[in-house]
């Protein structure tokens, strides 16, 4: 690299941008990140907790290489105080989140059969036949309702926990524990304890399935640690990670029904139009913000040049799912929903070695939704106005606290 080079690259830092935790409502973009977005590819930000700063990567084919590429670890954060929004960070080592390849790729192929298409297919019976048994216990009870706590909660967690292989009589617990893991709101001992508990409870029931033949993760997890492919500390850790990803449905599928409901053209149009609710789901996991700020960093193993911008060794790094997904020169007019967007390379599942393993089961459940609350009731709307729907405070994850329609 020549001099002249090399002070172009040095010019280029950008100024560090506070980012505050914002409790955002609706499925209104943060204005922050939309700041960020305009200012360049490739921006610093301090988030509200840890120490520092960190880069903040945001178009669609950016995110896509720092996320793919090995010049970039996620086993590295585990030793930085790395500026975050969490108020309390507590991996575990071995954890799959902060594994990278290979033993990252070890771990998740100890689970593939489960997260594939035909592993999800063997539940969409019996999810479809749950979801038919709450909605008629919806109808029963009749309006006005809370369609996050009778459909949109218990649903999801539900079919994780089918899929996962917990008993129907623990799945309270499942989402209590989930509930106070993935909330800032109560402190870090209070995460940290309901994240021990649910520690301890997978590791009885995957050290009871050493043996098991059957398909569910537990028992590919318990076969996977007789067979010494993985530790009981790692298929902990991936159960645990799994079982909380599950219920991220239920906050997508808040924000989907929100926009349905306060959007009835959309609405209308999957009704009259079935064939055309795959493509149209897709397009509201483009749109809706499903968290709030930024996920999980990574760390520069090597200098790394995005943008003119040198990105050196030792720094931490975020893409932004969000802003990918609003990338204009990926998607055109990123602002509207477009049902008939082809093509539409999303990337709200995440992207390259990280990629959500629940992506195809996130889908099969949120097809199932629609269909079923759609056709099954045709007069479903809000009861309340738009701007009286309770959104969570205080989370990770963004999404309504409460529902409320009526028919």
């Amino acid at each position: 690299m020549t001099e002249t080079e090399e002070a172009t690259l040095t010019e280029a830092v950008p100024p560090v941008r506070h980012w505050p935790a914002l409790d955002l409502t609706g499925t209104d973009f943060d204005p922050v990140l939309a700041e960020l977005m305009r200012e360049g590819p490739v921006t610093r930000i301090q988030l509200p907790n840890g120490e520092g700063w960190a880069w903040l990567v945001t178009r669609h084919d950016d995110v896509r290489m720092v996320t793919n590429d090995p010049r970039f670890g996620r086993e590295a954060v585990m030793d930085k105080p790395v500026t975050r929004l969490a108020p309390h960070f507590i991996p575990d080592r071995g954890a799959v989140g902060f594994l990278d390849p290979p033993d990252h790729t070890r771990l998740r192929r100890s689970v593939t059969a489960a997260f594939t298409a035909k592993g999800v297919e063997r539940v969409r019976e019996k999810a479809r036949g749950m979801l038919d048994e709450q909605i008629d216990q919806l109808l029963k009870d009749g309006p006005p309702a809370d369609l996050t706590a009778a459909i949109l909660s218990p649903f999801p967690i539900a079919v994780i926990c089918e899929l996962m292989g917990v008993p129907a009589a623990d799945r309270h617990d499942m989402h209590e524990w989930t509930q106070l893991i993935l909330s800032s709101a109560h402190g870090k001992e209070v995460s940290e304890r309901a994240k021990r508990e649910m520690s301890a409870y997978f590791s009885g029931l995957i050290g009871a399935r050493g043996s098991s033949t059957a398909e569910d993760v537990t028992s590919l997890l318990g076969a996977a640690v007789s067979a010494g492919e993985v530790t009981l500390e790692e298929a902990v850790g991936l159960a645990v990670l799994l079982q909380i990803g599950g219920e991220a449905v239920t906050n997508n599928s808040g924000q989907m029904f929100y926009l349905l409901l306060t959007r009835p053209d959309l609405a209308e149009r999957l009704r009259r139009e079935p064939e055309i609710r795959p493509k149209a789901i897709d397009e509201l996991l483009r749109y809706i913000p499903h968290r709030n700020a930024v996920g999980l960093s990574r760390i520069a193993l090597q200098d790394v040049e995005i943008r003119g911008v040198r990105i050196r060794a030792g720094d931490a790094v975020y893409v932004s799912y969000l802003a990918a997904n609003r990338d204009p020169e990926v998607f055109p007019d990123p602002e509207e929903i477009d049902f008939s967007r082809c093509p539409n390379p999303h990337v709200s599942f995440g992207f390259g070695p990280h990629y959500c393993p629940g992506g195809q089961l996130a889908r099969l459940e949120s097809e199932l939704l629609v269909d079923a609350l759609l056709d099954r009731i045709p007069g479903l709307k809000l009861a309340v106005p738009a701007e009286e729907v309770p959104f969570k405070k205080g989370a990770l994850i963004r999404g309504p606290e409460a529902l409320p329609v009526m028919w």
